[in-house]
């Protein structure tokens, strides 16, 4: 076996693995409407191996930081926090990293989110307080 043929041998055991087909790969074909194999061969022509080997774990950082915004979003935080700045900054991110806390240990994002909305109105209330 040549060294191409090893190394495109480790890249599909790398991309064939169960974490990555249910995390990554299944996931976006889907969202993309390819096929499986269609988005096992972007990654292949994207990538090389060091990044394959690392890029699961950017995977699940990343996802945490999109929840985080998607938070960030939805409650209007941009809005309360920097363009009528009533709210304080920690604040907002005391309350965005506790609602993602809560989604990662498998709670409803919806529920979870509502929850948000009621602990940012009493937030706006001890703001009217001072």
């Amino acid at each position: 076996m040549d060294d191409d043929a090893k190394l495109n041998l480790m890249q599909k055991r790398i991309i064939k693995s169960y974490a990555w087909q249910r995390d990554i790969i299944v996931p976006l074909s889907e969202d993309f409407n390819c096929t499986v194999d269609e988005m096992e061969e972007l990654f292949f022509s994207l990538f090389d191996l060091g990044t394959l080997e690392a890029l699961h774990g950017t995977f699940e950082s990343a996802r945490d930081i999109c929840l985080y915004q998607k938070f960030h979003a939805d409650l209007m935080l941009c809005w309360f926090i920097g363009t009528l700045e009533i709210i304080p900054a920690e604040e907002g991110k005391r309350l965005k990293m506790k609602l993602v806390e809560e989604v990662k240990n498998g709670r409803n994002y919806d529920e979870v989110l509502k929850e948000g909305k009621l602990e940012l109105y009493e937030l706006l209330k001890k703001e009217a307080e001072y």
